[in-house]
């Protein structure tokens, strides 16, 4: 299937400057592997989305939260670092 596509000029600057580089032997390739690379992007951004959706949906389910008490966190860790002994 043919199909023509426009470019602004600075797209086409770069089309013809990959193909004049010798990485491609044409535009048509040019833009088939700018194709599959997008593609790739949206299928791994579509994964993270996915596994995003996955670890909210695990907090959700948890339950319900807790409150969080700064103060008592900070004691307990200060409690732990002086019950470690000191190497001289």
């Amino acid at each position: 299937m043919g199909m023509n596509v426009n470019l602004t000029p600075q797209l086409e600057a770069l089309v013809r400057s990959k193909v004049n580089s010798g990485m491609y032997t044409s535009a048509s390739e040019v833009v088939r592997e700018a194709l599959r690379l997008m593609d790739e992007q949206d299928r791994l951004r579509q994964v993270k989305l996915d596994g995003l959706r996955s670890e909210v949906r695990k907090g959700l389910d948890s339950g319900v939260s807790e409150k969080w008490d700064a103060t008592a966190v900070k004691a307990k860790a200060r409690a732990r670092h002086a019950a470690k002994p000191t190497v001289a």
